[in-house]
């Protein structure tokens, strides 16, 4: 459960990474996006997905809620009006600042410095009060957009449990990535493995993304569909002031074309699939460590075998 005390410090647009002006539709986009990015399901390694997770979810409801962001918004004003004041102290009365601010939090207006609304409430209480209705009352949108993730990653479950990726095995068909970067270069010709993960994830997700540890521009990567991979091959250039090239380690993968889903009807996997499939992502955690120990030994014997 999200704790309101910690909700009324964190700042939910920079959560959601969306300007404080952002319209509902701007507000829902962003949370898709970084709900799915951090959902528990395709985290199985990462016990802060869990978390994040409700902490989005939380933000979500509280900014598409009219009466709770507005609620917000006061608080946040309130903050920031705090903040101008406490930098406009000198060191002399810094003291006096902390007995003030204690005074204030006895009297529940630390938050706001004192800060009255016509209801005779600190915009810190009138957001509690805000949070605590939503919370019994329960939000059908929050409801609503999980049960559309739950379908969306039941799909992407499928489609990698669907026999029609032509016996794709990521690890059979890896990627070389190479760019210009003298071996001086600290910055790597402009490429760090966040950047070089910003350009390829918008292809699809990643098994694995690994610099090469023995020289300068050079990475290798594996993805975890083949439409991904070679999609990535295809279009992706990377930088502009310094492009990248993509090419295949070994063979390329063999062309086929996808079979349509028996029936042309909904999705046939059940529930209990579905929690099989997750149970069986939980137990590949450890195996995707090992998979990034193995590429980067794949990488130094490749270089040495080129030397």
């Amino acid at each position: 459960m999200v704790d309101v005390k910690k909700f009324s410090d964190i700042d939910i647009y920079g959560l959601l990474e969306v300007d404080i002006a952002a319209t509902e539709q701007e507000v829902r986009k962003a949370y898709r996006k970084k709900a799915l990015q951090c959902h528990p399901d395709k985290n199985p390694d990462n016990p802060k997905a869990a978390q994040l997770f409700q902490e989005l979810s939380k933000a979500l409801e509280i900014l598409m809620d009219v009466s709770a962001r507005a609620a917000y918004d006061r608080l946040l004003n309130a903050k920031k009006a705090a903040q101008l004041r406490t930098k406009q102290l000198d060191s002399k009365r810094q003291k006096l600042k902390a007995d003030l601010e204690e005074r204030e939090r006895q009297a529940k207006e630390a938050a706001t410095g004192g800060y009255k609304t016509a209801s005779n409430k600190t915009p810190e209480e009138l957001f509690q009060e805000e949070f605590e209705r939503l919370r019994k009352e329960g939000s059908k949108l929050i409801q609503e957009e999980q049960e559309l993730m739950r379908q969306q990653l039941r799909e992407e479950l499928r489609m990698m449990q669907t026999p029609n990726t032509s016996s794709w095995d990521p690890a059979q068909h890896r990627i070389k990535i190479r760019w210009k970067a003298e071996k001086s270069d600290t910055t790597n010709g402009g490429y760090t493995e966040e950047i070089l993960r910003k350009f390829l994830t918008k292809y699809g997700d990643l098994n694995a993304l690994v610099m090469s540890p023995r020289k300068n521009g050079s990475a290798l990567v594996e993805f975890r569909t083949k439409d991904a991979a070679e999609m990535a091959i295809t279009y992706e250039k990377g930088r502009l002031d310094n492009p990248c090239t993509l090419e295949w380690i070994g063979e390329p993968p063999a062309q086929g074309k996808s079979k349509a889903t028996a029936g042309g009807g909904g999705s046939t996997i059940t529930d209990r699939d579905y929690e099989s499939l997750v149970l069986r992502q939980l137990r590949q955690a450890e195996e995707r460590k090992r998979l990034i120990e193995q590429m980067m030994k794949e990488e130094a014997e490749a270089e040495s075998s080129a030397q």
